[in-house]
């Protein structure tokens, strides 16, 4: 099976980190890049995608809700015009830093409470779609598997990636479960692995209340913020080579 392995990352701010980017870019084949809603600077920016660029990984940009005291994990009332240059101009932020390093930004992927709410509101998601489309139709969505967003992104006509969270849990609905429950998270290598691929074997969503939504499978993804999380994507990329999967960057699988 070809499959993309990608983080969450650059999410630090100013002279304040997050994660071991360059760990992290050592073993996945796509980054998706904060730039500037919920974390990310020109200079974090630059720096991350340097990272990559050394590395062969593809990049996109993660754009969120305008939250950076919230990390973008609360939910904001704007109009459809507002999220459109929320996220046109996020996406223009990091295009533009990455000319400077001669890198091209190959996908979108919508963060935290603003990717959790263009699961289930189609308005939302065609929001963003609509935005992608008019910023550069040849950018590809990064969406998680069985929701809105998806259908949203394929009725605008863009390439969509289907992922799966290796260290998250999922509703019997196919969102994720919130962070505020006790088993939201997927803790430990060994865990992540097992749930990722039950997941890849069923070629489904697994809740947990063992419920199986029936969904293609195209990409892998490992929050950079987490504790242990360099442990869970190594572990992850040396055992689905060993089961004879090919992990790629994402223009590769789109």
């Amino acid at each position: 099976m070809r499959i993309n392995l990608n983080a969450d990352l650059g999410e630090g701010y100013g002279p304040w980190k997050m994660g071991d980017d360059a760990a992290m870019l050592d073993i996945v084949a796509s980054a998706n890049v904060a730039c500037g809603g919920h974390a990310g600077d020109a200079e974090t920016m630059r720096r991350t995608l340097r990272l990559a660029k050394e590395r062969g990984v593809s990049v996109g940009a993660h754009p969120s809700y305008p939250d950076l005291q919230g990390f973008g994990r609360r939910a904001m009332a704007l109009s459809p015009a507002e999220l459109e240059s929320q996220v046109a101009c996020q996406v223009g932020a990091l295009a533009g830093v990455a000319a400077l390093e001669n890198i091209r930004v190959t996908h979108v992927k919508p963060h935290g409470a603003l990717n959790n709410l263009a699961c289930v509101d189609r308005s939302v998601a065609d929001t963003i779609c609509r935005a992608v489309v008019a910023i550069d139709r040849t950018l590809i969505l990064l969406a998680p598997a069985a929701s809105e967003l998806v259908a949203a992104g394929r009725a605008a006509g863009l390439l969509v990636v289907e992922e799966i969270f290796a260290d998250r849990a999922y509703l019997p609905d196919g969102q994720l479960v919130p962070r505020s429950r006790p088993d939201a998270m997927i803790h430990g290598a060994d865990a992540c692995l097992a749930h990722v691929l039950a997941m890849l074997d069923a070629g489904a969503l697994i809740a947990v209340d063992g419920t199986r939504i029936a969904t293609p499978i195209g990409s892998i993804c490992v929050h950079g913020d987490n504790p242990g999380a360099v442990a869970v994507a190594r572990h992850l990329r040396e055992l689905l080579a060993a089961r004879g999967h090919q992990v790629l960057p994402l223009p590769d699988i789109a």
